[in-house]
Order: C-alpha cells, then sequence, then structure tokens
C-alpha cells in the first residue's frame, strides 16, 4: 500500500462527502479510491469512515486522522516547494492572518501587491483578533502585534505601534484635557475590549505602573466602534495608534496622555520555525519587508 495516496484518498472523501466525488477530484475510479480507504483502515486497524447508503461521515477515529492526515500532505507539499524553489516562481496556496483592522487596513493591499506580482498563487487571508495555532489550522504566515509567547515561530519585525488614549477636539474644549490619568476618572471613557480588565486602564512612567479605575458609558469589541463614537465628541477611548492614525491625520481625533504611554509594540510576520520556507513564503516576506511601512509610534 502507498501510504501517502491512501492519505490523499481519505481525505479527498472526508472534504468531497463521498466516494464518487473524491474519485472525480482525485481523477480515478471510484473503486481505486474505495480500496485505497479500505487499505489505510486494515493498516491503522481502525474503521475511519462511517458508509451507508446515502453519505459517508467520519468516525471519531477518522475526525483525528483527518487533521494529522492533512498535516502530514500539507508538510510533504511544503517540502517539495523548497525542493523546486530555486527554479519555479511562487505557486500554488499562501494562508496569511492578521488582526481585523490591520488587516483591512494594510494586510490587504500588501496582498494585493503580492498577487499582481506573483499570479500562480492562490491566497487567502484570515483576518481575525482571534490568536490562531499556525500549525492545527494550516496556516502559513501571521501578521501579528505585541509579544510572541510561543517560542516555535520564527518572527520578522517589520514596524511598532503603541497604545493611545484619543478623543475629539470638540469633547476636549467641552470636558478639558487630562493632565494625568488619574483624571480619567471624571471623563466619559469608551472602552475597547480588547485591552486590560474590564474597569483598570494601565499606565506607565519612570518605570513605574499607575493603574486607573474607569467607569465606561460604552464598551464594544471594535476598535473603529470605539473611534468613530470618540471622533463624534462622547469621550475619550484607548486604542493602537495605527487604528487611530486615519482620524489624527484628519484633526479628528486628539493624543492624551503620551507621556504615560506604555512601551511601543512589535508588529512582525511570524511563521512556524518547523516548516521549510518556500518559495512562495519567502516572496511575502520579502515583499512586505521592502515594500512595506508600518512604524505607527
Amino acid at each position: 500500500m502507498d501510504r501517502l495516496a491512501a492519505m490523499t484518498a481519505f481525505v479527498a472523501v472526508a472534504d468531497a462527502g463521498g466516494f464518487t466525488p473524491a474519485a472525480r477530484h482525485l481523477g480515478v475510479a471510484p473503486s481505486a479510491v474505495t480500496r485505497q480507504v479500505a487499505a489505510l483502515e486494515e493498516h491503522l486497524g481502525l474503521r475511519l469512515l462511517q458508509r451507508t447508503t446515502r453519505s459517508v461521515t467520519l468516525t471519531d477515529a477518522g475526525a483525528r486522522y483527518l487533521d494529522r492526515a492533512r498535516r502530514i500532505l500539507a508538510e510533504m507539499q511544503e517540502a517539495e516547494d523548497f525542493a523546486q524553489s530555486d527554479r519555479l516562481r511562487p505557486m500554488g496556496r499562501l494562508s496569511v492572518t492578521a488582526p481585523a483592522t490591520f488587516g483591512h487596513l494594510h494586510a490587504a493591499p500588501l496582498m494585493a501587491e503580492y498577487l499582481r506580482r506573483y499570479p500562480e498563487v492562490q491566497a487567502q487571508l484570515l483576518l481575525s483578533d482571534r490568536w490562531i495555532n499556525l500549525v492545527e489550522e494550516g496556516v502559513d504566515l501571521a501578521i501579528r502585534i505585541g509579544n510572541l509567547p510561543d517560542s516555535g515561530l520564527v518572527a520578522r519585525v517589520l514596524g511598532h505601534t503603541r497604545r493611545v488614549v484619543v478623543a475629539s477636539p470638540e469633547y476636549l474644549a467641552r470636558n478639558g484635557t487630562p493632565a494625568a490619568p488619574g483624571d480619567l476618572t471624571a471623563h466619559r471613557v469608551i472602552r475597547f475590549a480588547a485591552f486590560e480588565a474590564p474597569e483598570t486602564w494601565r499606565f506607565e512612567r519612570d518605570g513605574g505602573e499607575i493603574r486607573v479605575p474607569v467607569a465606561p458609558v460604552l464598551s464594544t469589541n471594535s476598535a473603529d466602534a470605539a473611534i468613530a463614537v470618540a471622533e463624534r465628541g462622547e469621550g475619550v477611548t484607548r486604542v493602537l495608534s495605527y487604528q487611530a492614525a486615519e482620524g489624527l491625520r484628519a484633526g479628528r481625533l486628539r493624543i492624551v496622555l503620551p507621556e504615560y504611554e506604555p512601551p511601543a509594540r512589535a508588529i512582525q510576520i511570524v511563521r512556524p520555525a518547523a516548516r521549510l520556507v518556500s518559495a512562495k513564503l519567502r516572496a511575502f516576506i520579502d515583499l512586505a519587508a521592502e515594500t512595506v511601512s508600518w512604524d505607527f509610534r
């Protein structure tokens, strides 16, 4: 039995939901797919698929095996891409993830330029503020902001951003400009929920930490929403500087308490250390390093 061929057949059946569509996708006879999957099950001593006259579904063991099989096949493809990278242009599937707002503003334009240069790549851009496990979810690269707790990642820093408190000029004219973090207790606070405990904002100065209790008039999980409400003069909010950059440039927002900001956070592109760097990955990383300006300090 060719185990890789059998594994490929099993994954195709699981993806297509049946032996006939899997065979059509692979360009072989349905009987060949049936034999390969049966041989794989016999080799493993496990039932991977539950077959009925109307459907094919994964068993519990099959669902667990499917995740590993996908990873093995992806790594095999990466190895082949890497071996051929000296003579091939970037091609194949490239999956990149980024935080939602940053991805919309900065990762999407980078991806557009990448696809213009390398039309043989089929790309996927996943915008999510969830911390995606690159290995488990089959993602090639991530753009991440802040510290990397996972030592299994290789990072390349492409810029920095900082945490800023902002408000509209109209709001500050009506309510005064905070001179120290403690002054925020007298202000209307719009809380972007990605930061800190719900009732505390943390500041730093001269190596010391200052914690300020706040009572938000609005809490939201969207930086765009928090900024939009602040721009309309309804209070102060705290976001990353790249998120507020447009409002600051246009004069709709002003930074307050800059001397109390925590240290800047790195913006970096990361990949799993254990993976080979194929031509498509290398081209994306190099393009980012050559063309982007992601310093928002």
